[in-house]
């Protein structure tokens, strides 16, 4: 099980010393990457709710050929149409996955989010099946918590 207290207080000291939530997106996704070797690719995607976009913040990783998403398409924006976080053990398995040429076999997707409303996700591909545990996607809600409360508070 990975552990997040860490980064969830150095996200907390970033945003009473000032920093805005393009800073800690960057920081987080660089840090989640560092917390496991299962982690092949992660992502920081913000919501364009006008637009119904996924666009591609900060990542760390293979390159990829998606920096905009739709809501609805693939893991990514089928988190966002269905308000859930998405744990998907084999992409191959599903239909709706977005290929690219990286080759990854799971994914987890937690959203940024403060009640209702949607402010992004975090993204973490694994070239490993079924790499993510209910306990990863605890922890890593835990890291999106902490985004969505600075986002929610610049938004205001």
């Amino acid at each position: 099980m990975i552990d997040t207290t860490t980064l969830v207080t150095e996200l907390q000291e970033m945003r009473d010393e000032g920093y805005l939530s393009d800073a800690l997106i960057r920081y987080a996704v660089r840090n989640v990457k560092e917390l496991d070797d299962r982690f092949d690719w992660v992502g920081g995607f913000l919501l364009d709710a006008e637009a119904q976009e996924l666009w591609l913040h900060n990542y760390v990783g293979p390159r990829t050929e998606h920096a905009k998403i739709p809501v609805g398409e693939g893991v990514t924006g089928r988190a966002v149409a269905e308000a859930t976080n998405q744990n998907v053990p084999d992409v191959s398995q599903i239909d709706y996955y977005i290929e690219d040429a990286s080759g990854m076999s799971s994914e987890l997707v937690v959203l940024i989010r403060a009640g209702d409303d949607i402010y992004g996700e975090i993204d973490i591909d694994s070239m490993e099946p079924a790499a993510f545990t209910p306990e990863d996607e605890e922890a890593i809600g835990m890291v999106a918590d902490k985004l969505a409360e600075q986002i929610a508070s610049e938004r205001r």
